[in-house]
């Protein structure tokens, strides 16, 4: 099995060598649902200082209450099935913001955190184009999908994933595939603990500085009819090092209807009479059992919302 985790350099995308490297996007697409990116116009001086103001953020404010957390969560000596190993919080950002709500983050957090939003939202606009094209799909049908009565929505969660002294009794996240759209990872470039299941086997997302790691979610599964798929993930414990894990979610606004694109049911139609087709909800009523089931197959989400889905366009 080839274990080389895709990485993309953007910059490629703008040059002679743009053909390879729609390519190697496709690939990345298709075969993996994860792809590692390069040079995709945040800047390092911003990408160190949300580093700089997040660590800082969890040494002030939350180390203390995980410690408390960690010495319950393993005293009986057993394996943990129910909890993760992360201290974790959430920065809403569209379609309404909750960080003025968030009285702890200082004004300097604050700024940093609300302009690498921005910057993390013209990429995913940018990424689902760039997934258009490669799809064979209009320019913007992605992001028209993604669009509810409000637009898309978009949040961030910023988590720690602290030492851990029994890594073989609890998983610091444990394995799922994420319920929405796009989503953009900028993680800690020193310590390791991403792993996704490739082909079986899981194979370590590889920690890069001042990259961004990119997965595709449940919906842009079901938008391509299953061309691209969701991949199972999750975060190992370790014993050293402090990991910081910055999440941010592009996805469908609450009352967009996400359905298979008709042009790829249409195209795999031709090719076999049996496609699947995937089928057409209501974004919230996908999340309300997904906050059920987050740590269980898919496959059966998708079967549930088929019992209740509403007929599929055919243009």
């Amino acid at each position: 099995m080839d274990c080389s985790f895709p990485v993309i350099n953007m910059e490629k995308l703008q040059g002679g060598e743009r053909e390879k490297a729609m390519e190697l996007l496709r690939d990345a697409c298709e075969n993996w649902g994860f792809f590692e990116l390069l040079n995709h116009g945040i800047s390092p001086e911003l990408m160190d200082e949300v580093e700089r103001l997040t660590k800082e953020h969890y040494r002030k404010c939350r180390e203390q209450k995980f410690k408390e957390f960690a010495s319950k969560a393993l005293e009986n000596g057993s394996e943990v099935t129910d909890v993760d190993w992360e201290s974790t919080f959430f920065l809403a950002d569209l379609p309404v913001s909750n960080m003025s709500e968030l009285v702890d983050m200082g004004a300097d957090y604050r700024k940093v955190m609300k302009e690498f939003a921005a910057k993390l939202e013209m990429l995913a606009d940018g990424l689902l184009d760039l997934l258009c094209e490669n799809l064979g799909l209009e320019k913007g049908y992605l992001k028209k999908a993604f669009c509810g009565s409000k637009g898309p929505s978009f949040g961030t969660k910023v988590s720690a994933y602290p030492p851990c002294p029994r890594p073989e009794l609890i998983k610091g996240l444990r394995a799922h595939t994420d319920a929405g759209g796009i989503i953009l990872l900028f993680q800690d470039d020193r310590v390791s603990g991403l792993q996704l299941l490739k082909d079986g086997q899981w194979v370590d997302g590889p920690p890069m500085r001042h990259s961004i790691v990119v997965n595709l979610g449940d919906q842009l599964e079901v938008i391509t009819n299953g061309k691209y798929k969701s991949v199972l993930h999750r975060v190992v414990a370790l014993t050293d090092g402090n990991r910081m894990s910055i999440a941010s979610f592009y996805n469908p606004g609450s009352d967009a209807v996400v359905f298979p694109a008709p042009t790829l049911v249409q195209k795999e139609a031709e090719k076999d009479d049996a496609a699947a087709v995937y089928p057409r909800f209501v974004f919230e009523d996908y999340m309300k059992l997904y906050v059920i089931q987050k740590f269980q197959a898919k496959e059966p989400r998708f079967e549930a919302m088929k019992a209740t889905a509403l007929p599929i366009p055919t243009s």
